[in-house]
Protein backbone atom coordinates (compact mmCIF):
# COMPACT_ATOMS: atom_id res chain seq x y z
CA UNK A 1 0.00 0.00 0.00
CA UNK A 2 1.24 3.51 -1.05
CA UNK A 3 2.15 6.24 0.97
CA UNK A 4 -0.19 8.86 0.23
CA UNK A 5 0.60 11.64 2.74
CA UNK A 6 3.87 11.31 4.22
CA UNK A 7 3.89 14.33 6.93
CA UNK A 8 1.15 12.28 9.06
CA UNK A 9 2.66 9.22 8.00
CA UNK A 10 6.15 10.56 9.99
CA UNK A 11 3.95 11.63 12.76
CA UNK A 12 2.33 8.60 13.06
CA UNK A 13 5.72 6.68 13.18
CA UNK A 14 7.25 8.79 15.47
CA UNK A 15 4.48 8.63 17.85
CA UNK A 16 4.32 4.81 17.49
CA UNK A 17 7.84 4.15 17.82
CA UNK A 18 8.16 6.72 21.09
CA UNK A 19 5.02 4.58 22.31
CA UNK A 20 6.43 1.27 21.87
CA UNK A 21 10.29 2.55 23.68
CA UNK A 22 8.27 3.67 26.29
CA UNK A 23 6.17 0.95 27.04
CA UNK A 24 9.40 -1.18 26.72
CA UNK A 25 10.60 0.89 29.86
CA UNK A 26 7.80 0.75 31.62
CA UNK A 27 7.91 -3.33 31.80
CA UNK A 28 11.30 -2.74 32.14
CA UNK A 29 12.82 -3.55 36.21
CA UNK A 30 14.59 -0.69 36.78
CA UNK A 31 12.00 1.07 39.16
CA UNK A 32 13.38 0.24 42.10
CA UNK A 33 14.05 -3.07 44.09
CA UNK A 34 13.93 -4.83 40.64
CA UNK A 35 9.82 -3.60 39.84
CA UNK A 36 8.78 -2.75 36.62
CA UNK A 37 6.64 0.81 36.27
CA UNK A 38 3.17 -1.54 36.74
CA UNK A 39 4.72 -3.23 39.94
CA UNK A 40 5.92 0.53 41.41
CA UNK A 41 2.88 2.32 40.43
CA UNK A 42 0.43 -1.20 41.85
CA UNK A 43 2.28 -0.71 45.03
CA UNK A 44 2.06 2.86 45.00
CA UNK A 45 -1.56 3.19 44.29
CA UNK A 46 -2.10 0.11 46.84
CA UNK A 47 -0.08 1.71 49.78
CA UNK A 48 -2.28 5.38 49.34
CA UNK A 49 -5.52 3.14 49.36
CA UNK A 50 -3.97 1.56 52.74
CA UNK A 51 -3.30 4.58 54.23
CA UNK A 52 -6.47 5.94 54.03
CA UNK A 53 -8.13 2.97 55.43
CA UNK A 54 -6.94 2.91 59.07
CA UNK A 55 -10.53 2.93 61.20
CA UNK A 56 -9.73 0.57 63.63
CA UNK A 57 -8.93 3.64 65.96
CA UNK A 58 -12.47 4.79 65.28
CA UNK A 59 -14.57 1.03 65.26
CA UNK A 60 -12.82 0.71 68.75
CA UNK A 61 -14.30 3.46 69.86
CA UNK A 62 -17.59 2.05 68.60
CA UNK A 63 -17.11 -0.57 70.06
CA UNK A 64 -16.84 1.10 73.41
CA UNK A 65 -19.76 3.43 73.51
CA UNK A 66 -21.49 -0.37 72.87
CA UNK A 67 -20.18 -1.63 76.05
CA UNK A 68 -21.46 1.39 77.69
CA UNK A 69 -25.43 0.70 76.78
CA UNK A 70 -26.01 -1.71 79.69
CA UNK A 71 -28.25 -4.41 78.01
CA UNK A 72 -29.41 -7.85 77.06
CA UNK A 73 -27.70 -7.18 73.71
CA UNK A 74 -24.12 -7.63 75.32
CA UNK A 75 -24.14 -11.39 75.73
CA UNK A 76 -23.52 -13.14 71.95
CA UNK A 77 -25.02 -16.18 72.04
CA UNK A 78 -25.09 -17.54 68.00
CA UNK A 79 -24.80 -20.99 65.93
CA UNK A 80 -22.44 -20.46 62.98
CA UNK A 81 -22.42 -22.57 60.36
CA UNK A 82 -19.01 -22.65 58.30
CA UNK A 83 -18.34 -24.15 55.42
CA UNK A 84 -16.53 -27.55 56.68
CA UNK A 85 -15.79 -29.29 59.45
CA UNK A 86 -12.12 -27.72 59.06
CA UNK A 87 -12.47 -24.55 58.34
CA UNK A 88 -15.25 -24.60 61.94
CA UNK A 89 -11.81 -26.29 64.20
CA UNK A 90 -9.26 -23.50 62.58
CA UNK A 91 -11.96 -20.93 63.48
CA UNK A 92 -12.39 -22.75 66.91
CA UNK A 93 -8.52 -22.23 67.10
CA UNK A 94 -8.98 -18.50 66.82
CA UNK A 95 -12.24 -17.73 68.22
CA UNK A 96 -11.35 -19.95 71.37
CA UNK A 97 -8.58 -17.98 73.05
CA UNK A 98 -11.35 -14.64 73.82
CA UNK A 99 -14.35 -17.12 73.64
CA UNK A 100 -13.43 -20.38 75.81
CA UNK A 101 -16.92 -21.51 75.71
CA UNK A 102 -16.83 -21.76 72.15
CA UNK A 103 -17.44 -25.14 70.70
CA UNK A 104 -17.27 -26.90 67.18
CA UNK A 105 -19.67 -30.21 66.68
CA UNK A 106 -19.04 -31.17 62.68
CA UNK A 107 -18.67 -27.19 60.69
CA UNK A 108 -21.49 -25.61 63.30
CA UNK A 109 -19.50 -23.14 65.99
CA UNK A 110 -21.81 -22.45 68.98
CA UNK A 111 -20.53 -19.27 70.47
CA UNK A 112 -21.51 -17.97 73.90
CA UNK A 113 -19.90 -15.10 75.21
CA UNK A 114 -19.77 -11.33 76.25
CA UNK A 115 -19.64 -9.77 72.69
CA UNK A 116 -17.75 -6.38 73.22
CA UNK A 117 -14.32 -8.26 74.58
CA UNK A 118 -14.90 -10.78 71.90
CA UNK A 119 -14.99 -8.29 68.98
CA UNK A 120 -12.00 -6.32 70.64
CA UNK A 121 -9.95 -9.40 70.63
CA UNK A 122 -10.77 -9.12 67.00
CA UNK A 123 -10.12 -5.65 66.82
CA UNK A 124 -6.43 -6.21 68.39
CA UNK A 125 -5.74 -8.90 66.02
CA UNK A 126 -6.46 -6.69 63.44
CA UNK A 127 -4.56 -3.57 64.24
CA UNK A 128 -1.16 -5.49 64.44
CA UNK A 129 -1.76 -7.44 60.83
CA UNK A 130 -2.04 -3.91 59.53
CA UNK A 131 0.89 -2.36 61.30
CA UNK A 132 2.23 -5.50 59.61
CA UNK A 133 3.31 -7.14 62.76
CA UNK A 134 1.38 -10.54 61.91
CA UNK A 135 4.02 -12.17 63.33
CA UNK A 136 2.46 -12.04 66.69
CA UNK A 137 -0.77 -12.95 65.62
CA UNK A 138 0.61 -16.10 63.84
CA UNK A 139 2.65 -16.68 67.95
CA UNK A 140 -0.45 -16.08 69.93
CA UNK A 141 -3.09 -18.99 67.45
CA UNK A 142 -0.08 -21.11 66.39
CA UNK A 143 -1.36 -21.09 62.75
CA UNK A 144 -0.31 -18.63 59.80
CA UNK A 145 -1.54 -15.47 60.89
CA UNK A 146 -3.38 -14.76 57.59
CA UNK A 147 -5.45 -18.02 58.20
CA UNK A 148 -5.88 -17.05 61.64
CA UNK A 149 -8.06 -13.51 60.16
CA UNK A 150 -9.62 -15.28 57.81
CA UNK A 151 -11.11 -17.89 60.96
CA UNK A 152 -12.03 -14.67 62.21
CA UNK A 153 -14.07 -12.93 59.52
CA UNK A 154 -15.86 -16.20 58.17
CA UNK A 155 -16.45 -17.01 61.69
CA UNK A 156 -18.03 -13.44 62.48
CA UNK A 157 -19.40 -13.15 58.93
CA UNK A 158 -21.84 -16.30 59.81
CA UNK A 159 -22.75 -14.88 63.12
CA UNK A 160 -24.40 -11.42 61.62
CA UNK A 161 -26.42 -13.53 58.92
CA UNK A 162 -27.59 -16.16 61.89
CA UNK A 163 -28.54 -12.13 64.21
CA UNK A 164 -30.01 -11.24 60.97
CA UNK A 165 -32.30 -14.19 61.07
CA UNK A 166 -33.06 -14.23 64.58
CA UNK A 167 -34.82 -11.20 64.72
CA UNK A 168 -34.78 -7.01 65.85
CA UNK A 169 -32.76 -7.65 68.94
CA UNK A 170 -30.12 -9.20 67.64
CA UNK A 171 -29.50 -6.30 64.54
CA UNK A 172 -27.71 -4.30 66.86
CA UNK A 173 -25.59 -6.98 67.29
CA UNK A 174 -25.04 -8.17 64.12
CA UNK A 175 -24.53 -4.02 63.09
CA UNK A 176 -21.31 -3.74 65.40
CA UNK A 177 -20.00 -7.22 64.07
CA UNK A 178 -20.50 -5.80 60.60
CA UNK A 179 -18.44 -3.25 61.27
CA UNK A 180 -15.60 -4.89 62.61
CA UNK A 181 -15.60 -7.05 59.88
CA UNK A 182 -15.77 -4.35 56.69
CA UNK A 183 -14.00 -1.69 58.53
CA UNK A 184 -11.09 -3.69 60.54
CA UNK A 185 -10.48 -6.94 59.92
CA UNK A 186 -11.16 -6.82 55.80
CA UNK A 187 -8.45 -3.52 55.38
CA UNK A 188 -6.15 -5.82 57.81
CA UNK A 189 -5.92 -8.53 55.76
CA UNK A 190 -6.17 -7.40 52.14
CA UNK A 191 -3.48 -5.09 52.62
CA UNK A 192 -0.89 -7.32 54.98
CA UNK A 193 2.54 -6.07 54.49
CA UNK A 194 2.04 -3.46 52.45
CA UNK A 195 3.34 -0.28 53.99
CA UNK A 196 0.84 2.76 54.72
CA UNK A 197 1.39 6.12 53.24
CA UNK A 198 -0.17 9.61 53.34
CA UNK A 199 -1.83 10.74 50.21
CA UNK A 200 -0.46 14.79 50.76
CA UNK A 201 3.50 14.12 50.56
CA UNK A 202 2.69 11.72 47.51
CA UNK A 203 0.27 14.54 45.83
CA UNK A 204 2.99 15.56 43.09
CA UNK A 205 3.95 11.96 42.28
CA UNK A 206 -0.10 10.79 42.16
CA UNK A 207 -0.66 13.83 39.75
CA UNK A 208 1.69 13.02 37.85
CA UNK A 209 0.85 9.47 37.37
CA UNK A 210 -2.78 9.72 36.47
CA UNK A 211 -1.84 12.77 34.08
CA UNK A 212 0.82 10.12 32.25
CA UNK A 213 -1.85 7.77 32.28
CA UNK A 214 -4.14 9.81 30.18
CA UNK A 215 -1.15 11.63 27.64
CA UNK A 216 -0.02 8.10 27.23
CA UNK A 217 -3.70 5.97 26.20
CA UNK A 218 -4.28 9.37 23.74
CA UNK A 219 -0.68 9.01 22.51
CA UNK A 220 -0.97 5.39 21.04
CA UNK A 221 -4.83 6.76 19.57
CA UNK A 222 -3.14 9.49 17.98
CA UNK A 223 -0.40 7.07 16.51
CA UNK A 224 -2.64 4.99 14.52
CA UNK A 225 -4.91 7.96 13.50
CA UNK A 226 -2.23 9.21 11.47
CA UNK A 227 -0.56 6.25 10.48
CA UNK A 228 -3.46 5.24 8.82
CA UNK A 229 -4.29 8.91 7.81
CA UNK A 230 -0.82 8.32 6.14
CA UNK A 231 -1.44 5.09 4.12
CA UNK A 232 -4.96 6.57 2.84
CA UNK A 233 -7.28 4.46 5.13
CA UNK A 234 -10.12 6.71 6.45
CA UNK A 235 -13.79 6.76 7.65
CA UNK A 236 -16.03 9.11 5.37
CA UNK A 237 -20.22 9.20 5.73
CA UNK A 238 -21.42 7.36 2.75
CA UNK A 239 -23.11 9.33 -0.08
CA UNK A 240 -26.92 8.77 -0.01
CA UNK A 241 -28.36 7.09 -3.26
CA UNK A 242 -30.53 8.62 -4.66
CA UNK A 243 -33.95 7.36 -5.97
CA UNK A 244 -34.27 6.40 -9.43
Amino acid sequence: MLIVNKKTMSWGLLLGVSFMAILVLIFSPVWGQGRNGLNFSDRLFNSLAKGSAYFIPEVTENLKKFEEQKSEKQQLVVSVKMKSPEEAAAALKVLSKSAPNTTAQSAVLKVETPLAPFLGAALRDADLMYLNKGAEVSQKYGMDEKKAMLGWYDALKGASKALQRAGHKEIVQSKMIEEVMTRAIEPAYNFYKIPAERVGPKALLLTGLLIFYIVYTLWWGFAIYFLCDGLGLSMTKAKAKKEV
